[in-house]
C-alpha cells in the first residue's frame, strides 16, 4: 500500500518504531494474516521464511531446502525446535502449536542469529500460533455451521415427505421439544442472495429457538421457516414479519395453520403468499383464507372416495407408500428439478417415483384433471389420516363428488368472474387445462398464437385470485371448478385412458 512501507535499518529493526510494536500490530482485526507475518519476519531480520503445516503443505513464504528428517521430527513433536548450519546458511526450525504441532516455521539467514534475531523469531512463533489457532477455530465453526445447516435441511426434507416421527427424532438432539406439536405455519422469506446468511442469522435471533430456519436448497434468495404452533400460539411469525418490515427489499409469505404432515402443502401456500407480498406496502402476506372446494364436500364421502382412489397403493410397505405419495404431492406443485432439490434426491428419482404411482393408479399425470383429482385425494388422506369410517359406497368419481349445490355455487361464482372480459378468457383457460397446460396445443385448438394463450391465462390469474401458470394447488382448484360445472371430462383415474399422448404438462 502506497505510503505505508517501513524502512528497515542494517540492524533489522524498523526505523519508525520497535519491532515488538510492529509485530503486535499484526494482531489487529483486519490485519491478521500469516502471510503478512511471514513477510514481516523475513524483512525485519533479513531472512528467508517458510511456514508449512504438518503434512508439508506450504502455508506462507517460500519452501526452503532443509533436512527432511529434521523437519519431520519437529512436525511430529519429537523435538520442539532445531538450529542447523547447512549449505552456508544458518537455519532455525520451530514447531507451532504446543502440545500438538500445527505447523513448522523455518527461517534461514546468511548471517548467524544474534540475540535480537532470536528474540524476534521466538515472538513471531507465538503470534503465528495465535493466528493458526484462530484459523482452526474459524474453520471448526464453519464446519459446525455447515453440519447444522445440513441437519436443518434434513429435518425439513423429512417434514416434506410427512415422516414426522423421524423429523422429531433428528431435531431432538439440537432443538428439544421444537416439534412436540401437531401443527405449524410455514414462511418463505425472500431477500438478496448475497445477504441471505445475514438474514438467516437475524431470523434465528428473532425466532428465539421457536422455529426451524432453513436456507432453501432450490432458490438462493429464499429462507424457509417452519414455525410450530405451541399451545395455539405462533411465536415466530410476528417476529419474522417485524424483521422484514425493518429490512428493505425483503419479503415474507406465510401459510395458514397446517398439520405437520402437510408441511409440503403449507410450503406451497407460503410461496403463493410470497408472490402477493411483493406487491404489498408492508412486503408481507399470508395465504388467503378463502373457500376451498374440499371444505364444501361431505367429509365422509370425500374420505371414502380418496381411500378408494388410492387403494392400489395400500399393499406397499408403509415407508415406501409414504415416500411415493409425498414425492407425488410435491411433484404436482413444483418442477421435477425443484422437487428433487427440496427432497435431496435426484431428478430421475422424483420422476421414477411419480411414474410408479401413475402406473399403480392406472392414471395419466399429463392430464391436469387427473392431477387435480389425485392431488385432492392425497391431501385428503394427509389431512385426516385417521378419521371416522367412510360410507360403504363412496362416490364413483370426482365429478360425482363435486356435483352438490354448495360446490356448484362455488364453481359458478369463481369461473363467472371471467365473463366480464371480452377476450373470452374462460374459454381459453378451459381449453388450456384440457391441453395439459400446453400453450402451443391450446393455440392450435383455438386458432390463436401461443403467446396470446399465455397472455389470456396470465390475465385470468388476478381475476381468479389464483396462480395458474406456476401450477400447484391454485391451478387444481380451478380445474375442480370446471369439473364441477361439467366443462371438462371426468378424469381417467383407474381406467387406462390416453386420449392425448402428445400433451405435455407444465413444469
Amino acid at each position: 500500500m502506497a505510503g505505508s512501507r517501513t524502512d528497515y535499518g542494517h540492524d533489522g529493526v524498523g526505523a519508525s518504531g520497535s519491532w515488538a510494536d510492529e509485530l503486535l500490530d499484526q494482531l489487529r482485526p483486519g490485519a491478521r494474516d500469516i502471510g503478512r507475518v511471514a513477510a514481516w519476519l523475513a524483512a525485519t531480520i533479513d531472512a528467508e521464511v517458510s511456514l508449512q503445516d504438518v503434512t508439508g503443505t506450504l502455508l506462507a513464504g517460500d519452501r526452503l531446502p532443509a533436512a527432511d528428517d529434521l523437519i519431520m521430527d519437529v512436525a511430529t513433536g519429537r523435538i520442539a525446535s532445531a538450529a542447523v548450519h547447512t549449505q552456508g546458511r544458518h537455519v532455525r526450525l520451530a514447531g507451532l502449536g504446543h502440545p500438538v504441532t500445527k505447523g513448522v516455521l523455518a527461517v534461514a539467514r546468511s548471517r548467524p542469529f544474534d540475540r535480537r534475531a532470536t528474540d524476534i523469531v521466538a515472538r513471531t512463533v507465538w503470534v503465528l500460533e495465535v493466528l493458526l489457532r484462530e484459523r482452526e477455530t474459524v474453520s471448526a465453526e464453519r464446519r459446525l455451521d455447515r453440519a447444522t445447516s445440513d441437519l436443518r435441511l434434513a429435518i425439513l426434507q423429512l417434514l416434506m415427505v410427512g415422516d414426522i416421527i423421524a423429523a422429531r427424532r433428528v431435531a431432538a438432539g439440537l432443538w428439544p421439544g421444537l416439534f412436540d406439536t401437531d401443527t405449524a405455519c410455514v414462511y418463505v422469506l425472500e431477500g438478496h442472495a448475497a445477504r441471505r446468511d445475514d438474514l438467516a442469522e437475524d431470523c434465528q435471533e428473532a425466532a428465539d429457538g421457536h422455529a426451524l430456519i432453513v436456507r432453501c436448497p432450490a432458490v438462493d434468495e429464499h429462507l424457509i421457516v417452519v414455525a410450530p404452533i405451541d399451545r395455539g400460539q405462533d411465536r415466530a411469525g410476528p417476529e419474522l414479519r417485524t424483521l422484514v418490515g425493518e429490512r428493505p427489499d425483503t419479503f415474507i409469505g406465510g401459510s395458514v395453520r397446517q398439520n405437520l404432515v402437510q408441511t409440503a402443502t403449507a410450503y406451497g401456500q407460503a410461496v403463493s403468499a410470497l408472490a402477493v407480498a411483493r406487491f404489498r406496502p408492508d412486503r408481507a402476506a399470508v395465504y388467503a383464507e378463502r373457500t376451498h372446494p374440499e371444505r364444501l364436500m361431505n367429509p365422509l364421502a370425500l374420505r371414502g372416495w380418496a381411500d378408494r382412489l388410492l387403494r392400489p397403493l395400500d399393499d406397499l410397505p408403509h415407508h415406501t407408500r409414504a415416500e411415493l405419495l409425498a414425492t407425488t404431492r410435491l411433484g404436482f406443485s413444483f418442477t421435477a428439478v425443484k422437487t428433487a432439490i427440496i427432497l435431496g434426491v435426484s431428478r430421475n428419482t422424483v420422476r421414477a417415483r411419480m411414474e410408479r404411482v401413475e402406473g399403480l393408479l392406472d392414471a395419466d399425470f399429463s392430464d391436469l384433471t387427473t392431477r387435480a383429482a389425485v392431488q385432492l385425494a392425497l391431501n385428503t388422506q394427509a389431512a385426516v389420516p385417521d378419521g371416522p369410517r367412510p360410507p360403504a359406497t363412496p362416490p364413483a368419481g370426482v365429478t360425482e363428488l363435486l356435483r352438490t349445490d354448495p360446490l356448484l355455487a362455488w364453481a359458478d361464482g369463481l369461473l363467472g368472474r371471467l365473463a366480464t372480459d371480452t377476450r373470452d378468457l374462460r374459454r381459453t383457460v378451459r381449453t388450456w387445462i384440457a391441453a395439459g397446460g400446453n400453450a402451443e396445443r391450446t393455440a392450435q385448438v383455438l386458432g390463436i398464437h401461443a403467446q396470446t394463450v399465455r397472455d389470456h391465462v396470465r390475465s385470468a390469474e388476478p381475476v381468479l385470485e389464483r396462480q395458474l401458470l406456476a401450477g400447484g394447488s391454485d391451478l387444481y382448484e380451478v380445474v375442480l371448478a370446471h369439473l364441477a360445472l361439467g366443462d371438462l371430462d371426468e378424469p381417467a383415474v383407474g381406467r387406462a385412458k390416453r386420449d392425448h399422448p402428445d400433451v405435455t404438462v407444465h413444469e
